[in-house]
């Protein structure tokens, strides 16, 4: 199946990029809308999927909150802050002896995996202080 590059396709994939953190749909949505108000929600969120499947940008599954689309495509981890919910990149390096740990000892058909940890974000900290 061929793969087609549309403009509105390339337009959340410059809007992902461009916004150089981790975004939700909606927050590309608003984004794109300010410059080309006739763009539906629909096509940025069925544009985000396409991009994600085909690997030009990382979805991030969230557990309780909206989806965040990444474009750092490198295996990597996250943390999330509990009180603003922003999503942040984890500066260290994969632990490459997970994949193989879960697929001997369980026994499972292995295929991807996110980590998420949780914390608290240096403005939040910030913000408590004062």
């Amino acid at each position: 199946m061929e793969k087609r590059n549309t403009i509105q396709k390339e337009l959340v994939l410059n809007a992902v990029t461009k916004m150089h953190r981790h975004v939700t749909a909606d927050e590309v949505y608003d984004y794109i809308k300010k410059d080309y108000p006739s763009i539906g929600k629909g096509t940025v969120y069925r544009n985000l999927s396409i991009l994600a499947d085909e690997n030009r940008i990382r979805k991030v599954e969230i557990p309780n909150g909206a989806d965040c689309f990444d474009f750092t495509l490198k295996k990597h981890y996250h943390i999330k802050c509990i009180i603003c919910d922003k999503v942040f990149d984890v500066d260290m390096d994969e632990i490459k002896e997970m994949d193989s740990f879960i697929r001997d000892k369980h026994g499972i058909k292995f295929l991807d995996y996110d980590i998420l940890f949780k914390g608290i974000c240096k403005d939040c900290q910030n913000r408590e202080k004062e």
